[in-house]
């Protein structure tokens, strides 16, 4: 299938959590048209089952292909740990597919040699184990602990990011043993990025947080590069989809895109 540069880049979320992935797109990629979709009737994603998951991405998925996406990026620890490889062979040939954990394990391969990693997350990417799995293969004397933080992700798309809760939450979960003596955290989760700032003081420095937006961002430069399929022209648009509206969503999509969005919603099937 011929695959156009000018054709949008297509992002998808069970929510506001991959707004913190796209953004990072947009200013690495400041010409590309995005197309976003929030599964705002089925999130959390953490807590459901992979057959779920992957029957949520799959449908996402005909969205985005049926605008003719270039890419895929699967803005999403769960999706990917649960519904990438689907995804993959759903897709074939008619778009390239990111997702958020490669990219991220790429990273600590170049630079946590030798290091003890921990990993905050849903239920089902701790569970999925698929970090340790991949973490294990590079050979590279790298420990990983994890701990499931699924408190978290309610707190964010409810609009409790900033708030008191959110960061006592986030101190009972970071202070657990599992996640003692570690050189680096990997932030989990795309949601995670909103919270952030209270990770950060939390380990007054002494912890490196490893962000997967920028990191993902550069991949799907990367990507976009090597098959020549970065736009060239200018006049970019941004539509972002939800299968049910929030005004959560429309907030946090609102400060992360100061100029004027266009929001629809577009329900999967009935919920």
């Amino acid at each position: 299938m011929n695959i156009q540069s000018n054709n949008p880049i297509g992002i998808f979320d069970s929510g506001v959590g991959g707004l913190t992935v796209a953004d990072a797109v947009v200013r690495l990629l400041p010409k590309e048209s995005l197309i976003y979709f929030g599964d705002t009737v089925h999130y959390p994603w953490g807590d459901k089952s992979t057959a779920a998951i992957q029957a949520y991405s799959v449908r996402i998925c005909d969205m985005l292909l049926k605008q003719s996406c270039k890419l895929i990026l699967i803005a999403c620890n769960t999706a990917s740990s649960a519904a990438y490889e689907l995804v993959k062979e759903y897709v074939g040939n008619r778009a390239k597919v990111v997702d958020v954990i490669a990219p991220i394990v790429n990273h600590i391969r170049e630079h946590c040699k030798d290091k003890t990693i921990g990993l905050i997350g849903t239920k089902q990417t701790v569970t999925s184990n698929i970090y340790k799995k991949k973490l294990d293969q590079l050979d590279a004397g790298i420990q990983l602990q994890s701990l499931a933080t699924p408190l978290l992700v309610p707190l964010i798309e409810e609009g409790f990011a900033d708030s008191k809760i959110t960061a006592e939450t986030i101190q009972q979960y970071l202070a657990q043993p599992v996640l003692q003596n570690i050189d680096s955290l990997i932030l989990g989760c795309t949601h995670y990025p909103l919270i952030k700032n209270h990770i950060i003081r939390y380990y007054q420095g002494k912890v490196e947080i490893i962000d997967a937006c920028e990191i993902v961002a550069k991949a799907v430069h990367g990507l976009l590069s090597y098959h020549n399929l970065l736009n060239r022209e200018t006049s970019p648009k941004k539509t972002l989809y939800v299968s049910d509206y929030t005004e959560t969503f429309e907030e946090h999509a609102k400060f992360f895109f100061s100029e004027a969005i266009h929001l629809e919603q577009y329900p999967l099937w009935d919920a």
